[in-house]
């Protein structure tokens, strides 16, 4: 088995199609297929922010669902979106204004596929994702090795937004503690969620977020090569959103 797991893609559409491209990708019936097999996994956060957020999820929908041809699992983006098209109140603001504004320019009976659509992505997914056979955990805001194989509310909490500590930093985004550092377990443990310049590896771990949607690279990690392969955002770049674990 190999896979690409693919960092946050936040709307980002025509970068993920070069990435696909760069990493060897041939587009076949409005998807991506490997000559070699290879599996995409999604590593969450799939909208918000970036340009084209439904064309995201149309296309991961159609890789994960309908041909069975990729992996995903949710971000904490991925969950807003999804409390939002269940009719729950959630704030429109971190990105999700964006995705909702494309939402309501759609006309009614398209609406209404987009966010089956995405439901049943988001609910036919796992937490995490864990593959033995590459001794790989895929987690959107990484996990604990002591989390793994639960899947309980204190772990879908650190899952999709981290190792919070429930302060905030005087931008109002939440204090994390860096649970990387600690972690000594033989298992790749792929992430993303906060944003890095460059992949970050500390022990065996790996953050792919190089933060596409805030002007720097979308990347993917490939095992079991262990190698990562990144194209460069076509976005703003916003150097304040590069703070965090440099």
């Amino acid at each position: 088995m190999k896979i690409d797991v693919i960092g946050d893609v936040h709307g980002c559409i025509n970068e993920l199609h070069e990435l696909f491209s760069v990493l060897g990708y041939q587009k076949q019936n409005n998807i991506y297929i490997h000559p070699d097999g290879r599996i995409p996994v999604f590593l969450g956060d799939i909208t918000d922010r970036g340009p084209a957020s439904l064309d995201v999820v149309q296309l991961v929908y159609e890789m994960v669902i309908f041909h069975g041809k990729a992996k995903y699992v949710p971000g904490n983006h991925c969950n807003k979106l999804y409390r939002y098209f269940l009719g729950n109140k959630v704030h429109e603001r971190h990105g999700l204004e964006t995705t909702v504004a494309e939402y309501k320019a759609l006309p009614d009976h398209k609406q209404e596929e987009v966010s089956n659509q995405f439901m049943r992505l988001y609910e036919e997914s796992p937490l995490y994702l864990q593959l033995p056979e590459l001794k790989v955990i895929i987690a959107h805001a990484g996990i604990k090795e002591s989390y793994i194989g639960r899947f309980d509310k204190k772990v879908k909490t650190f899952v999709l937004y981290g190792d919070v500590t429930g302060e905030f930093l005087e931008d109002g985004r939440p204090l994390r503690r860096d649970w990387a550092q600690d972690y000594v377990g033989d298992h790749w443990i792929v992430y993303g969620h906060t944003p890095v310049k460059q992949p970050r590896k500390i022990n065996k771990t790996i953050n792919i977020d190089t933060g596409c949607v805030f002007g720097h690279a979308l990347t993917a990690f490939r095992l079991p090569e262990e190698k990562t392969v990144s194209v460069p955002s076509k976005q703003q770049f916003i150097a304040e959103k590069f703070t965090y674990f440099q």
